[in-house]
Order: structure tokens, then sequence, then C-alpha cells
């Protein structure tokens, strides 16, 4: 599904180089490039605060953490997604309540959310799902509304811009009160190991979560809140600051890849191409085809021919033994169950080649001939 191995390759002088400096340092923890980088992505964002953290689902944790929820407060976000999103709200003890999703952007439908809010709804987490946003405008309207912090769960969608009804322009995971984003290997923008990092144009929220990151620390060994222990180490960071740069030229691969895949496929009846929309572009961290039948035969039929595919997910989160807890059933949200049923993802990264594209689309088309 990436071929990290190629894209390292092409990159192997800056990425030794800025390992090899650490080594000769041994500043393994909180060096100057954990600073530099977190530095150089608030200037990529426009965002005024980056927090570095050790990976997506700590992001998610620490912004929860920083808005003080309490025991059974509600936070709404949807069912079709993994499932870091509605581990958090449960760890924290808090209550998930979903959302359905937009049955073609496969993200939280803007359209639903207002009636599922009530007095103990404190958080909203819309899922900028596979590369493209949500509706964060509409969304951020209806939380203005009842006064709800909204916490986008960017960690697929890097890179990718919003416009606004207005024609203003901006980054994805920088509209809500906070935004948490994954650097793990496979992501648009990956280091090579766990990584993460939270935003915000708030200063409190920023300080309160830099505070919790550190053990609820800001001054050693006085303790102000209870904390975690969640820091992007410098190997990582000195990665992801030699790949930033190259970001936007990774997200043009995979878009140029997307067109190549729908050219070969937009014929085919038994296929729904990826959705498009107005407000946000998409940086396809997933190419993600819905297919109306056959689905688990297909993935059988393209391993036998060496193609890797994904079924991003297989079972949704509100029908998964973890939170059968909470009293959700079958029927719940069909939207999203459907999705699981029939979505299928081929591989795209930046190292894609066209022939291998053409044989992958050919193998498609052959099944369903």
């Amino acid at each position: 599904m990436v071929d990290l191995h190629t894209q390292y390759l092409r990159i192997k002088p800056e990425i030794d180089a800025a390992m090899q400096k650490i080594f000769d340092t041994t500043s393994f923890i909180q060096g100057a490039e954990v600073k530099e980088f977190s530095q150089n992505l608030a200037k990529y964002l426009d965002c005024k605060y980056v927090i570095p953290c050790a990976n997506g689902t700590d992001a998610l944790q620490i912004a929860l953490m920083a808005l003080e929820l309490k025991p059974g407060d509600e936070v709404i976000t949807t069912p079709f997604t993994f499932v870091a999103t509605v581990e958090v709200i449960a760890l924290l003890g808090l209550k998930p309540v979903f959302v359905e999703v937009n049955p073609h952007t496969f993200t939280l439908d803007e359209n639903e959310l207002e009636r599922a809010i009530t007095p103990k709804t404190k958080a909203i987490i819309p899922v900028q799902l596979f590369g493209q946003a949500a509706n964060m405008e509409a969304i951020c309207e209806i939380a203005a509304k009842y006064d709800i912090p909204v916490i986008e769960d960017n960690a697929q969608a890097i890179g990718a811009d919003f416009t606004f009804k207005n024609g203003k322009k901006q980054k994805v995971g920088t509209i809500g009160h906070i935004g948490c984003t994954s650097f793990f290997p496979s992501k648009n923008l990956g280091c090579y190991g766990d990584g993460g990092a939270i935003t915000t144009n708030d200063a409190a929220l920023a300080k309160k979560m830099q505070i919790i990151c550190n053990h609820g620390s800001e001054t050693r060994y006085y303790h102000e809140s209870i904390g975690i222990n969640s820091r992007l180490d410098s190997l990582q960071a000195a990665v992801l600051n030699v790949k930033l740069p190259l970001l936007d030229s990774y997200n043009r691969a995979r878009q140029a890849a997307a067109e190549h895949y729908d050219n070969a496929l937009k014929n085919n009846p038994f296929i729904a191409l990826p959705a498009r929309t107005d407000y946000s572009t998409h940086v396809f961290h997933q190419y993600t085809l819905l297919v109306s039948e056959r689905r688990d035969e297909l993935v059988k039929y393209l391993t036998e021919k060496q193609i890797p595919t994904g079924v991003y997910y297989p079972v949704p989160l509100h029908l998964q033994k973890a939170y059968s807890y909470y009293g959700f059933k079958a029927g719940d949200f069909p939207v999203s169950e459907s999705l699981s049923q029939h979505c299928i993802s081929l591989p795209i990264h930046t190292e894609l080649t066209a022939e291998q594209q053409d044989y992958i689309c050919q193998s498609i088309l052959e099944f369903y001939s």
C-alpha cells in the first residue's frame, strides 16, 4: 500500500545527515530538532501553536484533557473512523455520541449534527477522513451556536486546504479549536516511528496542552495538573524536518495517482469513485472506492494477483465489541454499516508508477467484466 523504502532512497543523504547529527549530539529527547519542527509546521499551517507529541492517539487524548471534561460528558464523533478517535473518549470516562457520515465523502454529516447535541455535549470531533475535510464551516457554525469546542481529527488530511464560502482558504487541522494529527510512517507526512502533533491558535489551550504532555508540569518536579508523558523524539523530528518541505509535492503525486485511477475506472458501473467537494482539497491519504457488489471476492482476487488492498473499516465502531457497553446495535448507523461492506482502498503513495496503476486497474476491470 506504501513504498517507504523507495521514498527513503530519494532523500537518503538528507535523512542520514539529519539523524547522524543527533547521534553526534546525543540529544535524543527534546533536542533542537523538535523545537525547529514545531516552528516549521506552525509556519506551514499558518497556525500560532504546534505542540509535538508521541502519536496521533495521544494528541486526541491531550486535546480532550485540556478541555477539562468530566466523566459522563458527551463527545460527538462518527462511527466510521479508526478506533483511536473513540478510544480516547472512552479512556477518559466520557460518552461517545455518534453522528452518521455522508455516504459520498465518508465524513461527519453536518445535517445530522445538531439533532445529536444535548446539554451534556462538551466537544465535537469531526474526522478528516482519507484525505479531505468534513464541512468544517457548517460544523463550526453549529458548534458556536451551542458554545461547543471542536477538535479536528486530522490524522489523514495534513496539507489539505479548506475553502470557506467567502473564498478564504485555511489549512485543514487549524479550523477548529484544536487540531490533532499523526506522523505514522504511512501518513502523507510520516516519520520513521510514532509521532504526532496538536495545533491551536488559542494561547491558553496551547500552554495547557504543553503542560499535559510533560506529566502536567511546567517546572521540573512541580506538577500543576494530571498529565501524561508524550513527546516527539528528536530522531523523528529530524526526519519530519526533512520531509515537511516535500509535503506539497507528495500530496500532488497522490492527487496525480488518484486522477489516473479515476480515468481508468470511471466508466465501470460497479464502481463509485472517491467524491470531491467544493470546500476541501483531497490529499488522498487513501484512495477509497465503493464497489456495489462482491467486495470481499475482489479483495481475494487482487491478493492472488499480488495487489495489496485495504478495507477501512470492516466493522464500524458502534458495532465493535469494545464499545458494546454503550448499547449500540446493528441498524443504528446504516450508512456507516454499508460503507464497511462496500469500501476498498487501492495502493496510493508518492512512488506509485503509471505501470503499476495500469496493472491494478486492468485487474479490477477484469474482475467486473
